[in-house]
Formats: C-alpha cells, structure tokens, sequence
C-alpha cells in the first residue's frame, strides 16, 4: 500500500508543477506587456478624444468640419458625447500630467 501513496504523490508534482510554472510565465507576461498595453489604451483615449474634438467642436465653439458633416456623424458620436465633454472640460492639475 506504500508504494502506491508514493506513485500517486508522484502523479500529483507534475501537474502543480505544471501549474507553478504556468502562473510564473503568466506573471512574467503581465510584467512584460502592461506598460505596452497601458500606453495603448492611453494612445487610443487621445485619438478618441481628437477624433470628437474633430468632428463635435462647435459643442465647445471650436468650428473644425463643416455642420453637414458632424451632423452626418451625431448618430454614432451621441452614446460618447457627455463622458467626451467631462473628460475635455474637468479640472486638471499639475498631478495629472505626472501619470
């Protein structure tokens, strides 16, 4: 009976072997790619931001595209108007530019 405690203890390492070197590649990845995935994400906010500003900027007195136009555009720029407009128009401090 002792020898098949043994052999089922043996069956057992490699799997959380397996799984020990699976979380530390996990670990390792996240560690590599969050900036690259964190700077994305900020680079695409930006675009977004410019993109609204670009096309709605006669909401905030900045005429950039003729009103046919953005009014072309209003259907698919509403559900993002108000979260647009508090992101271009809240307080910001010397703080923010730090992150």
């Amino acid at each position: 009976m002792s020898v098949m405690r043994g052999a089922e203890k043996k069956e057992g390492e490699p799997k959380k072997e397996r799984e020990i070197i699976k979380a530390a590649k996990g670990v390792m990845y996240g560690m590599a790619l969050h900036g690259m995935v964190t700077y994305a994400l900020r680079l695409r906010m930006h675009m977004e931001n410019l993109f609204m500003l670009i096309t709605m900027g006669d909401m905030l007195g900045v005429p950039v595209l003729p009103p046919y136009y953005s009014l072309r555009l209003l259907p698919y720029a509403v559900p993002y108007l108000k979260t647009w407009k508090q992101t271009l128009l809240r307080d910001r401090d010397i703080t923010d530019s730090l992150y």
